[in-house]
């Protein structure tokens, strides 16, 4: 059994999505962010980042994983699937894997930030934020004209990008014109 500490965020999302895919046993603990719930000691011993999400795998010594994109690998690991089988698709995967961690999530975050929830609107952070979000969209757009899934075959990168790219109208940024992704994210 594996216990997911996890909030409804696309970085939550995508876990519950990479645990259902691969046909694993686990159970839910909500985080209540409002509340500061990954502050609290308890849940630091897990996560020293203090941000969600979080598995324990209890079928492996209680071993406590962080980060999304170790998540993912970890379970696609433990489940034989969705990381290629081959160095070179493993590699792919990886690598769009890596797109999603460092530039769709932390990007489109502070769109969603700058956008949503910043008491004071400033149009020069929301233009940045949003065009480089769209830039990022760009790109998967174009690898999706050549290819059905980010690393050809379907895997944790589609995984991890998904929630995100779901969610794009919360970020104010169209998917518009981009056929490719409209077609991915059906």
């Amino acid at each position: 059994m594996i216990t997911l500490y996890t909030s409804p965020t696309p970085n939550g999302q995508k876990i519950s999505i990479a645990l259902e895919e691969l046909c694993m046993e686990y159970r839910v603990h909500a985080i209540d962010l409002g509340a500061r719930e990954q502050k609290q000691d308890w849940f630091l011993r897990i996560n020293p980042n203090g941000r969600i999400p979080a598995i324990v795998d209890h079928r492996n010594d209680d071993l406590a994983v962080f980060e999304s994109g170790a998540i993912l690998v970890y379970l696609a690991e433990q489940g034989g699937a969705l990381l290629g089988e081959s160095p070179a698709e493993r590699m792919q995967v990886l690598q769009w894997l890596m797109f999603q961690v460092g530039g769709v999530g932390p990007m489109q975050g502070q769109a969603n930030v700058f956008f949503r929830y910043a008491p004071e609107k400033i149009p020069y952070a929301i233009d940045r934020y949003q065009r480089e979000v769209r830039r990022l969209y760009e790109v998967m757009d174009t690898r999706l004209a050549d290819a059905e899934f980010l690393a050809g075959a379907y895997s944790i990168a589609d995984i991890a990008c998904y929630p995100w790219i779901a969610s794009h109208e919360w970020s104010g940024v169209s998917v518009d014109g981009l056929e490719h992704l409209q077609r991915w994210i059906v």
